[in-house]
C-alpha cells in the first residue's frame, strides 16, 4: 500500500500540471469565472472529460499478486485493477458545471474506464457516472447558498472515493480479490485524491483572486484616467481636448485604438486604423451611428459588425458607448481591438464606467460654460462651495468599496452622479420641485454615510403632496451639510438629522434639525446675517440662503435659526406657497439637463 503512494502523487502531479497550463488560457478562465451558457457547458464537459480520460491512461495497474505496473495504460488484464485520479477531475467538473456537465464528464470517463477492462471495470464506470452527477447536483445547491470552498470540494471528492470502494466490494463476483484490492488502493486513493482536490481548488481560487485583482487594477485605472482627463473634458467636446483624452486612454487601457465623436462626426482617432479613421464630418462606421441614434452601449466582435467602409481595416472588435449630458447623447466613446478576444467583459465594464465618468465631466464642463452666463451671484457662490475634497473623498471611498462591496460601490457611483447632476442642474433654474432638492439631500447623505458609517442618520417627514412645491435650488443641501460637517464634528455621539416639510395655511414650512454641537450665542446672533471668522466655517451658505429667499420672495419668506450648545440646531424656513413673482419652472429643460 505504501509503495502506491509515490506513484499516485506522480499521477496527481500530471493532472495538476495540465490544469495549471489550462488555467493560463483566457478561454478556460472565463469558463471557470462566469455563468456558463450551453456552449460553454459543453466546453467545460469536454475539458474535464479529457482530464478523466487522462487519469485513466495514467493509472497505476494493480495485478492480483499486488504487483504494480508503472506505465501508461492502453488496456488492463482481466484479473487486474487500477489506482487512479479519475474522481478528481470528475468531481471538480461537476461542482463547477452542475448536473448536466457532471453527468457528461462521468459518462466520458466512466465509459472509457469500462473499455480499458479489468475485474473492477463495471464498478468503477458506475461509480464515476454517479460521482459526476452527484457532484453536479451538490455543487449547484452549494452555489445557490454560498461560494464553493476547498473544504467542501475535498469532502465531496473523498466521499465519492469511499463510494467507489464500496461499489467495488458490492459488485465484485469474487469478494476476496476485491477486498484485497480495496486494502491496497483504498487509503492511498482517498488521501492522495483529497490532496489533489485541495490543490485543484487552490488553482481555481488563484484564478478568482487574479480576476479580483484585475478588477481592482481596472478600477484604479478608471479613476486615474478620470483624474487625468478632467482638465481636457472641462474644455468640452473639441478636437484638441478629445485627442488628449484618447491618448491617455490608449496608454491606460488594453484597446488598440480609441475614438471620440460628437453628434456630427469623428473628433479624434488614436491608434490602429488612424490612417483611414480620420477626424471628419460624418462617420466611418454604422455602429457609431446606431449608438448615437439609440443612446445605448453597442459591441461588435467582427469587422462585419463594425461595418467599416475601408476594405482592409485591421479593427476586428469594438465597444461604442454614448456620452450624455443630461438625457441628450452628445457623442460617443469608442474602444477598438484587433483581436476580438481582447474585448473581455472586464474591458467593457471599464469602458462603461469611463463613459459615465466622462459624461459627468462633460456635464461639469457645460455647467461651467452655463455659469458664465448666470446673473444670479448667489447661485454662483453656492456652486463654488462644492469643495473638490468632497468629490475626491467620495471617489476614494468608492474605490475602496470596489474591492470589498462592488454592489455598494456601484450604488454610490450612481449617487455621486445624481448629486452632481442635481448640483449642476440646480444652477440653471431659479426654482425647482422640492422632490429634486430632497433627491439632492439623499445623494449627499448616502455618500457621507459611506465615508462615516454609524455616524449619523437622516430622517424625513414629508407631508404628502408637498413634493411638487417649487423652492430655490441649494436650499436644503447646505443646511444638511452644515449639520454633518459642523454639528457632528469631533464627537462620538450618534447624530440625527431630521428634515420636515409641512403645509400651513398659505405657507410651506421646512425644518432641518440636528442633535449636534449647537452654536454659542455670539455665533448664533451672526448666523445668516454675515460671514464669521472661523476655522470650521464662515457661514456663507446661511447668508446666501437668506439673501436669495429675500430676493425671490420679496422678503415674504422667513429663515429662523435656534440653537443650544451641546443640544443641537434647528433651522426653519417658511415659504409662501403661492410663489409670487417666480420664474415658471420648465420641466423639459430640467429633463434635458
Amino acid at each position: 500500500m505504501l509503495s502506491l503512494v509515490p506513484l499516485m502523487i506522480e499521477r496527481v502531479g500530471i493532472i495538476l500540471i495540465t490544469v495549471f497550463l489550462f488555467s493560463q488560457l483566457k478561454a478556460f478562465r472565463r469558463l471557470i469565472l462566469h455563468n456558463q451558457s450551453m456552449k460553454e457547458k459543453m466546453l467545460l464537459l469536454l475539458i474535464f472529460g479529457f482530464f478523466g480520460v487522462l487519469s485513466n491512461y495514467t493509472s497505476v495497474e494493480i495485478h492480483g499478486d499486488s504487483r504494480m505496473a508503472n506505465t501508461w495504460l492502453l488496456d488492463i488484464e482481466p484479473d487486474s485493477a487500477i489506482a487512479n485520479t479519475r474522481i478528481l477531475g470528475v468531481t471538480i467538473g461537476g461542482l463547477l458545471g452542475g448536473p448536466f456537465v457532471g453527468l457528461g464528464i462521468g459518462l466520458i470517463a466512466g465509459v472509457h474506464r469500462l473499455f480499458l477492462g479489468g475485474f473492477t471495470a463495471e464498478a468503477c464506470a458506475i461509480s464515476t457516472v454517479l460521482a459526476g452527477l452527484a457532484a453536479g447536483i451538490l455543487g449547484r445547491r452549494r452555489k445557490q447558498r454560498k461560494q464553493l470552498t476547498a473544504g467542501y470540494a475535498i469532502l465531496i471528492g473523498v466521499s465519492m472515493e469511499i463510494i467507489q470502494m464500496a461499489l467495488i466490494l458490492l459488485l465484485a463476483t469474487e469478494l476476496e480479490p476485491a477486498w484485497q484490492l480495496v486494502q491496497i488502493i483504498g487509503l492511498p486513493m482517498i488521501v492522495i485524491n483529497g490532496i489533489g482536490m485541495l490543490l485543484f481548488m487552490l488553482i481555481i481560487q488563484i484564478i478568482l483572486r487574479e480576476q479580483e485583482r484585475m478588477r481592482a487594477l481596472q478600477t484604479n485605472a478608471a479613476f486615474a484616467i478620470a483624474d487625468r482627463t478632467l482638465p481636457y473634458f472641462r474644455q468640452g467636446l473639441n478636437t484638441d481636448s478629445c485627442n488628449k483624452v484618447a491618448e491617455i486612454m490608449l496608454e491606460w487601457t488594453e484597446a488598440d485604438a480609441i475614438a471620440i465623436t460628437d453628434k456630427h462626426g469623428v473628433l479624434t482617432h488614436v491608434g490602429v486604423g488612424s490612417a483611414h479613421h480620420v477626424p471628419t464630418n460624418g462617420f466611418a462606421t454604422e455602429l457609431t451611428k446606431r449608438s448615437l441614434r439609440e443612446g445605448r452601449v453597442l459591441t461588435a466582435k467582427s469587422q462585419e459588425e463594425i461595418v467599416c467602409s475601408h476594405p482592409s481595416c485591421p479593427l476586428q472588435a469594438a465597444v461604442v458607448l454614448p456620452l450624455r449630458v443630461g438625457e441628450d447623447t452628445v457623442g460617443t466613446l469608442k474602444l477598438y481591438f484587433t483581436n476580438p478576444n481582447d474585448l473581455t467583459r472586464v474591458e467593457q465594464e471599464l469602458a462603461e464606467g469611463l463613459a459615465n465618468l466622462f459624461s459627468t465631466q462633460l456635464e461639469l464642463a457645460e455647467a461651467e460654460q452655463q455659469s458664465k452666463l448666470l446673473k444670479d451671484a448667489e447661485i454662483k457662490a453656492l456652486q463654488a462651495q462644492v469643495h473638490p475634497h468632497f468629490l475626491f473623498n467620495s471617489i476614494n471611498t468608492i474605490s475602496i468599496l470596489c474591492r470589498t462591496d462592488p454592489n455598494q460601490a456601484r450604488r454610490l457611483l450612481q449617487e455621486l452622479s445624481r448629486f452632481f447632476r442635481s448640483n449642476l442642474q440646480g444652477a440653471r433654474h431659479m426654482l425647482i420641485p422640492l422632490e429634486k432638492e430632497l433627491e439632492h439631500i439623499r445623494a449627499y447623505v448616502s455618500l457621507e454615510q459611506a465615508r462615516f458609517p454609524e455616524k449619523f442618520t437622516l430622517q424625513m417627514e414629508i407631508e404628502p403632496g408637498s413634493e411638487q412645491t417649487l423652492v430655490p435650488p441649494f436650499l436644503l443641501q447646505p443646511l444638511v451639510e452644515n449639520s454633518v460637517k459642523h454639528g457632528f464634528r469631533d464627537t462620538e455621539a450618534y447624530g440625527t438629522i431630521m428634515v420636515g416639510i409641512k403645509r400651513k395655511d398659505q405657507y410651506v414650512s421646512i425644518t432641518v434639525k440636528d442633535n449636534g454641537h449647537g452654536m454659542e450665542q455670539d455665533k448664533l446672533d451672526q448666523a445668516g446675517q454675515q460671514t464669521v471668522d472661523s476655522v470650521t466655517g464662515t457661514g456663507t451658505a446661511l447668508m446666501n440662503i437668506r439673501e436669495r429667499l429675500g430676493g425671490i420672495y420679496n422678503h415674504e419668506a422667513k429663515l429662523l435659526i435656534t440653537s443650544k450648545q451641546d443640544e443641537g440646531t434647528t433651522i426653519r424656513i417658511q415659504l409662501p406657497s403661492n410663489q409670487k413673482g417666480e420664474i415658471p419652472y420648465d420641466d423639459s429643460l430640467y429633463r434635458r439637463g
